[in-house]
C-alpha cells in the first residue's frame, strides 16, 4: 500500500541525508526540496519588508503544488521538507521579526488553511529534533557558502517556531528523532532503528520512542 511520509526539522539537522538513506533502504522514492524560481528573491533580500510576503506566497504555490503531485503519485514517497513548514515556521518567524505586516499574514494565513483543507494530509511525519550546537556544527561541516550568515539566534528562533508546531501537530502521527544522540550516517544501526520505528508507526503503534538504551546499542550494530 502507498504511502507518503514527510521528513521535517531545523536548518542543518539533515532532513535530505535522511531521505536519501531512507529511500534506498526502504525502495521507497524521495522527494526533494527543490530550489524553485522566486523571482521576488531578489527584491525581498533588498527589502525584507516590502518584498516578504509576495516571496513567502510565491514559495507557498510551488509548495503546495508539490504537496498535490505527492498525493496523487502511485508509488511510495519520503518528501524532503512540507509545505506545513513553510507556512508554520518560515513564513510565521517573518511575520514575528515584523518582515511581514499582520494585515498580509492574515491574508496569507487565510490561503494557506483554505487550500490545505483540499489536500490529504502524509501518513507520517518524521521530525528531526536537534539542539543549537548539533545544527551549528552540522552547518559548519557542509560548508555551503549561503548559510555562513545564519546566526544561532535565527536558529534559535526557527527551533522554537519547530517545538510550537510539532506540539499541536495532529494531522498524522509524528514521529521524532532525537537528532543530538541518532547519528544515522555515522551508524548503519542507527540508521535501522529509524526504519523500524518508521514502519511501527506506520502500522498503528502509537508510542513509538526512541529509548537512550536502544540508541546506544544501535550505535554498536
Amino acid at each position: 500500500m502507498k504511502k507518503y511520509v514527510v521528513v521535517a526539522g531545523n536548518i542543518g539537522v539533515g532532513k535530505s541525508t535522511l531521505v536519501n538513506l531512507l529511500c534506498r533502504k526502504m525502495k521507497w522514492e524521495p522527494f526533494y526540496e527543490k530550489v524553485a524560481e522566486n523571482p521576488y528573491l531578489s527584491d525581498f533580500y533588498k527589502d525584507m519588508s516590502a518584498w516578504a510576503f509576495h516571496s513567502q506566497v510565491c514559495f507557498l504555490t510551488h509548495r503546495l503544488r508539490a504537496h498535490h503531485q505527492i498525493a496523487s503519485y502511485p508509488a511510495s514517497i519520503i518528501q524532503d521538507r512540507s509545505v506545513y513548514e513553510d507556512a508554520e515556521i518560515f513564513a510565521q518567524n517573518l511575520y514575528l521579526q515584523g518582515f511581514i505586516h499582520a494585515r498580509d499574514y492574515a491574508t496569507y494565513r487565510e490561503l494557506y488553511e483554505t487550500v490545505m483543507d483540499f489536500l490529504p494530509p502524509p501518513d507520517l511525519v518524521i521530525y528531526l529534533r536537534a539542539s543549537l550546537p548539533t545544527l551549528t556544527k552540522r552547518i559548519s561541516q557542509r560548508g555551503r557558502d549561503y548559510e555562513r550568515s545564519i546566526t544561532p539566534e535565527y536558529l534559535g528562533s526557527l527551533n522554537r517556531l519547530y517545538e510550537n508546531w510539532i506540539a499541536n501537530f495532529t494531522l498524522c502521527p509524528v514521529l521524532t528523532v532525537p537528532a543530538d544522540d541518532v547519528d544515522y550516517v555515522a551508524h548503519s544501526g542507527h540508521l535501522g532503528l529509524i526504519v523500524r520505528k518508521v514502519e511501527e508507526k506506520l502500522t498503528g503503534r502509537e508510542e513509538v520512542m526512541f529509548a537512550p538504551d536502544e540508541v546506544a546499542q544501535a550505535a554498536d550494530d
